[in-house]
């Protein structure tokens, strides 16, 4: 068998790995319930107008903010931001918490990418 030979097998192997792989990226990107989209998609709406280009300009900044975060780390970052305004122990929990202030903070970091690629 000739070297050519040889080296196709491995190139087709290695072409069908690339696949799964890029697969595999999309669906963790595409990881976020309908409604945790919508739901964001509103809020942002709500902050930055009512408008066709506010609905273009959110649904992107979601995909961004997904891209970056997965959703169990949105769902973490969304929990605390949302704990932190409760008044007294419980709040300050939510406030002082260091795994709390990370998830919020890499939230706020895909947030402002977001902010620059499609604002």
């Amino acid at each position: 068998m000739s070297f050519a030979g040889q080296v196709r097998p491995i190139v087709a192997a290695l072409v069908v790995l690339a696949a799964v792989v890029t697969a595999a990226r999309a669906e963790e990107a595409n990881d976020y319930p309908t409604s945790a989209r919508a739901e964001y998609v509103y809020g942002c709406m709500k902050a930055n107008g009512e408008t066709r280009q506010a609905i273009e300009q959110c649904s992107c900044s979601i995909d961004v903010v997904a891209s970056i975060v997965p959703y169990e780390r949105y769902v973490t970052a969304e929990t605390a931001l949302s704990m932190s305004q409760v008044r007294g122990n419980l709040g300050t929990q939510f406030r002082t918490s260091e795994q709390a202030n990370a998830a919020v903070n890499d939230l706020r970091r895909a947030q402002a990418e977001a902010e620059v690629r499609c604002f």
